[in-house]
């Protein structure tokens, strides 16, 4: 891969790459982001400058550290600790053009994804395993469910999950916020309340938000269940959750309550 990248770091040029992969190949993408850091450092490339479009399936800690500037497409799946400290990049995970699979209702990555990342954006056409967004302190982070302790420890960062979640969600977690897509009404019972308050959506401005975070991921992903969540925007709306930490209540520059919005 940094050998056919040597356009970028001699002469700059904006690159697509493409290859075919398989889980025995870790940590893919992640030898390119040290170097574009050495080059370039971590922010000198505008985002989606080297996109690498992966076909298959991912192994472990694919995308780790990836900084701004390096894009990764995977058309198929990939294990645990997707985006580990993702620092800027964005990584992209959907089902191969062929498959049959409903993406909501099928994992795509594994466990532990984004383990303490600090920025950057994933995108997720189907369900993330345990652990989801452990320690993230700055990613952005769209998903179609989750298994349980998601959001634990979170310091930062928004993630959307449009689906089911395991138990003990939000687990230890002091900042960033979280949106769920409660259909069946079981998020209360998932729900870890000792460090949470979770409430529906009443800003206008967490609204916008979070309809543009899935708007983006249709686009990333051509996922079909968001497509149809946006469509169906009038029915679906008042079935989120808006999960924010209790300490940061207070301190957001924009209020999560109505009232509080209106003074």
């Amino acid at each position: 891969m940094i050998a056919d990248a040597r356009p970028l770091f001699d002469e700059g040029e904006k690159m697509q790459l493409a290859y075919n992969v398989r889980n025995t190949h870790r940590a893919i993408g992640t030898r390119l982001s040290a170097m574009v850091t050495r080059k370039f450092g971590m922010t000198g490339l505008k985002p989606g400058h080297v996109t690498v479009q992966l076909r298959g399936s991912c192994g472990q800690s694919l995308g780790a550290f990836a900084v701004q500037g390096i894009k990764l497409e995977v058309l198929g799946d990939s294990n645990d600790y997707v985006g580990k400290g993702l620092s800027g990049g964005t990584i992209t995970v959907r089902p191969s053009t062929n498959s049959t699979l409903k993406s909501n209702e099928n994992t795509i990555i594994g466990n532990t994804v984004l383990y303490g990342a600090t920025a950057g954006k994933l995108f997720a056409a189907g369900q993330a395993g345990e652990r989801f967004a452990v320690r993230n302190s700055g990613a952005l982070v769209v998903v179609e469910g989750c298994g349980s302790n998601g959001c634990e420890y979170m310091t930062g960062g928004t993630a959307v999950i449009l689906g089911k979640v395991g138990e003990n969600f939000g687990a230890g977690m002091t900042g960033g916020m979280a949106f769920i897509y409660d259909e069946d009404g079981s998020f209360a019972r998932k729900v870890n309340e000792e460090n949470v308050i979770f409430q529906r959506i009443e800003v206008p401005h967490y609204e916008t938000l979070l309809k543009s975070l899935i708007q983006e991921h249709v686009e990333e992903t051509q996922s079909k269940f968001a497509e149809r969540l946006l469509n169906d925007w009038h029915l679906v709306r008042d079935h989120f959750w808006q999960v924010v930490p209790k300490e940061m209540v207070h301190r957001l520059d924009i209020p999560v309550r109505a009232a509080q919005a209106a003074e």
